[in-house]
């Protein structure tokens, strides 16, 4: 049984920073892309960040570049997302999602998604 579950989300101030983690199990972790992904009111679902399957290699979106990091263990199928500097414009639901064989973590490829866990930045 595929699960994905992000937690960590919270309320912090601007500037101010926070983890994300995102347990993942039920599948062969290598396999698979992870991505981070948002969601603000009102707005589309976004992709934010993503490490591929294979190599590891990681991207990002170009709004969130410099202040956060995604990391991944992959012996405790654990997937983070460490965010520095934030602003009020990253306050979202925030989702892990894993692509089976992807590099990009294209929000239309993601094979399985988890709950979200919820990021408000304000004073």
């Amino acid at each position: 049984d595929v699960q994905l579950q992000a937690s960590g989300g919270g309320l912090v101030q601007p500037g101010g920073s926070l983890r994300l983690s995102c347990a993942a199990s039920g599948f062969t972790f290598d396999d698979y892309a992870i991505g981070w992904f948002r969601q603000a009111p009102g707005k589309e679902r976004e992709r934010v960040s993503c490490t591929s399957s294979g190599d590891g290699s990681t991207s990002y979106a170009d709004s969130v570049k410099g202040r956060f990091t995604i990391s991944s263990d992959k012996a405790s199928k654990m997937v983070y997302l460490e965010m520095k500097t934030l602003k009020p414009e990253d306050t979202a639901v925030y989702y892990c999602a894993a692509e089976w064989y992807g590099t990009r973590c294209g929000i239309h490829a993601m094979d399985y998604w988890g709950k979200g866990t919820l990021v408000t930045v304000s004073s």
